[in-house]
């Protein structure tokens, strides 16, 4: 199938291009830009004028509950709830059920994504057996058998010695570490420790459990030299010791989920569970810290941390609730809001969703240079649209940003050349 995507406005973050011209699409990869490659004709041709033609979006952590869960969702219902959002490329992280600490694991997600065929899942290893901080896991069989990095899962491990050793045994193997920062000992809570929770009467988390975890694995890293990745930091203290330690030259990251850069710990007023997450909505000079991180670099990505829920999760009283938000419907338009508020421009948005990712996960992918493979996602940025409930794809309809007015639509994802979502 060749196909010619004509006329719109293609941002490609990775070689810094902003243009309105012609892309052209030849047995699942890039053939050309501007002008088509010899003897080419086209067997479709795609209308993007006033559109923006941008590489799919990479995400960089989401939950789709297979295997273990998948009452709450599948793999095939929230693949395509990410084609619809303009994402051809999701990372799995390791606390399914079972864990992905082995080999089967990995293939058997990989083969129940290949059947969907609306987004390429990638997977993240478990760094210890069980994700129970204890043995380490297989890393060299888990990387053979295809993971992307290793990972504590969300549940961080709180023996130093045992996380010394992973970070040594993943350093060995070349493999980047994606690393929870929280203190498990002091993360125990509900809420954001402040005026909030404490007029609420939830259990506060202090900001400490966070830094604190970061600040001893920065430590580690100093040591060992080994690629770490922190995920979804949360306070403006973090963005600073993240921001240090890239500028004294240590090979780490961090990304943020977009719905920290929108909500404080303000929108917890009402117990409204659906705001319940973790790590917690802080306050509104994190929120602000956070954004001016993504703005500068110093938070590389912007994930949707997807964490689809039956209704029943968030029905109960709120310490009862399951902590979590269904994101991948709203990545996009949520990250467009920046724009809008002025903090990126739409190419660096675009960046922070494609470009970015990709760098973190070492992949030669999210960007639209001749040859590479084309996964692509075309949206027009003037559609303002609400949050329905109704409309949400994912099987997760836990979103605290239903009723929202959103701008920015995905029309068209393409994935390998190959249609997978067509509004």
């Amino acid at each position: 199938m060749r196909t010619m995507i004509q006329g719109g406005r293609i941002i490609d973050p990775a070689r810094q291009m902003d243009v309105v011209a012609d892309l052209f699409i030849a047995k699942g990869r890039i053939a050309g830009l501007g002008q088509p490659p010899d003897g080419f004709i086209a067997d479709q041709v795609i209308a993007a004028h006033d559109r923006v033609v941008c590489p799919g979006l990479i995400d960089l952590c989401a939950r789709l509950r297979e295997p273990g869960q998948e009452r709450k969702a599948t793999i095939a219902s929230e693949s395509a709830a990410a084609a619809a959002g303009g994402i051809t490329t999701l990372v799995c992280p390791p606390d399914t059920d079972p864990p992905i600490d082995e080999p089967a694991v990995v293939e058997w997600i990989r083969r129940r994504a290949k059947a969907a065929g609306q987004a390429r899942v990638l997977t993240l290893g478990a760094l210890t057996r069980r994700l129970r901080g204890e043995r380490l896991a297989e890393m060299a069989a888990l990387q053979d058998a295809g993971c992307v990095g290793v990972s504590d899962g969300g549940r961080p491990i709180a023996n130093s010695r045992v996380l010394r050793r992973a970070l040594e045994y993943a350093a060995t193997f070349n493999l980047t570490v994606f690393l929870t920062p929280l203190d498990p000992d002091l993360g125990h809570g509900l809420a954001h420790e402040g005026q909030v929770a404490a007029r609420l009467g939830l259990s506060g988390i202090p900001v400490a459990a966070e830094t604190g975890s970061i600040a001893r694995n920065l430590e580690l890293v100093r040591d060992l030299g080994v690629r770490v990745h922190f995920g979804r930091l949360s306070s403006a203290r973090a963005v600073d010791l993240i921001a240090r330690a890239q500028a004294d030259g240590l090979p780490v990251t961090a990304d943020v989920a977009v719905h920290h850069l929108h909500l404080t710990e303000i929108d917890l007023i009402g117990f409204d569970s659906r705001c319940h997450v973790r790590p917690p909505l802080r306050s509104l000079r994190d929120k602000d810290a956070l954004r001016a991180g993504v703005a500068t670099g110093v938070l590389g990505a912007i994930c949707s941390d997807h964490q689809p829920h039956e209704p029943d999760a968030k029905l109960a009283p709120f310490g009862d609730t399951e902590p979590g938000i269904s994101g991948l419907d709203t990545l996009l338009a949520l990250s467009l809001c920046l724009v809008r508020d002025e903090v990126l421009s739409l190419p660096a948005v675009i960046e922070r969703l494609t470009w970015g990712p990709a760098r973190i996960l070492g992949l030669e992918s999210g960007h639209l240079e001749v040859g590479a493979v084309a996964d692509i996602c075309i949206f027009d940025p003037a559609v303002e649209w609400r949050l329905e409930p109704g409309i949400i794809r994912s099987r997760g309809q836990n979103s605290p940003f239903a009723g929202w007015e959103l701008q920015g639509r995905v029309v068209q994802t393409l994935l390998g050349g190959r249609t997978v979502f067509g509004d």
